[in-house]
């Protein structure tokens, strides 16, 4: 039987591969989760993983050791997906240090891990940041040149050469991705498309993230997280056919490039609402941030994979998900509250 290791199993993207690999395949999952902010056990109940006989839960802090004991109770996985994570740029901005811990010391202990009880592949999951702003009309490859704008990206920027090197110096079969900024149900509701989502619903003015002119609205390839989980298996079997190298880099990128003012009127026209939108330079008054972010999605490509269908499709069924699941938001809203989205 395949078995899977998948860290931050209860965080946005982690369900989401879990939901997948549940419908898909018939492999067995474990699950590492500490569930704090980014983890909910909710998602996992919502996706029928909770109760699943295929899925175990192990409550761990990764910034520990794995230590012995721990991992032949966790046991071999064929394959360990390391989607574990701190994320939110602006905490990385205030509290740096522990964005180190979670996201570079955690990911040596789940390496050490690998090393230990062995694996068929490593997949390391990474993201856009590691290589800063994009100029208009650059998007980066794999493998050029980072450039971090904040510490959460210097941090998964280190987490990927720490897995580089462990590819390099203990032979564990790696495979790394990048991703960009990923839509879907469940997500967190500080998050721009939810934010936004309910801001449109309730008449709320959107806060557009814009440059220093207030003309220019920041962009990124947004990609529904259904779709990443489906890029990661198309790769965990590449790999698994011989189509791939251990310790190559690929970029999971959406269909197209699109603005966060262009997001929001997608939404209000989903909704059959007016937009009320302010365009907010924060660029200069959010240090970290930058308005453009774009990776170059043609190595997936050329092999042969796409988004499942157009991100238009995908906005639209997450917005109707929203409406139909109040409970996953309106605890975070009060009533006339207005907060400023991540993107």
């Amino acid at each position: 039987m395949t078995k899977a290791l998948i860290t931050g199993g209860a965080g946005f993207i982690g369900h989401h591969l879990i939901d997948y690999i549940l419908r898909y395949t018939d492999w067995d999952i474990t699950i590492i989760d500490r569930l704090d902010i980014s983890g909910n056990l909710n998602r996992l109940a919502d996706i029928g993983a909770a109760k699943n006989h295929r899925v175990r839960f192990v409550y761990h802090d990764l910034k520990a050791p794995i230590n012995e004991q721990l991992a032949h109770q966790i046991g071999r996985h064929n394959y360990i997906l390391h989607l574990a994570a701190a994320t939110h740029v602006d905490r990385s901005i205030t509290e740096p240090l522990s964005f180190v811990y979670d996201n570079v010391v955690a990911t040596c202990n789940v390496l050490d891990f690998a090393r230990f009880m062995g694996c068929d592949l490593f997949l390391n999951f990474s993201t856009d940041e590691v290589f800063g702003p994009a100029p208009t009309g650059v998007a980066y490859k794999e493998w050029d040149r980072y450039k971090s704008g904040n510490p959460y990206a210097a941090t998964k920027a280190g987490a990927e050469e720490l897995a580089v090197s462990y590819a390099n110096t203990y032979k564990i079969p790696m495979v790394i991705t990048h991703t960009m900024n990923v839509i879907g149900e469940r997500q967190h509701p500080e998050k721009y498309i939810p934010s936004t989502i309910i801001k449109v619903e309730r008449g709320d003015e959107v806060i557009v993230h814009s440059d220093k002119t207030r003309t220019i609205p920041g962009s990124r390839f947004y990609i529904h997280a259904k779709h990443v989980a489906d890029a990661v298996m198309f790769l965990v079997k590449r790999y698994a056919d011989g189509s791939i190298e251990s310790g190559d880099k690929f970029n999971i990128v959406g269909q197209q490039e699109v603005t966060n003012l262009e997001i929001a009127q997608m939404i209000a026209e989903a909704l059959k609402k007016p937009l009320k939108y302010q365009m907010v330079d924060f660029h200069s008054s959010r240090p970290g941030h930058d308005l453009r972010y774009a990776l170059d999605g043609t190595k997936l490509r050329d092999m042969g994979w796409v988004p499942p269908s157009s991100f238009k499709d995908a906005l639209v069924s997450t917005v109707r998900w929203t409406l139909a699941h109040p409970e996953w938001v309106d605890d975070f809203f009060l009533p006339g509250e207005i907060r400023v989205a991540t993107a």
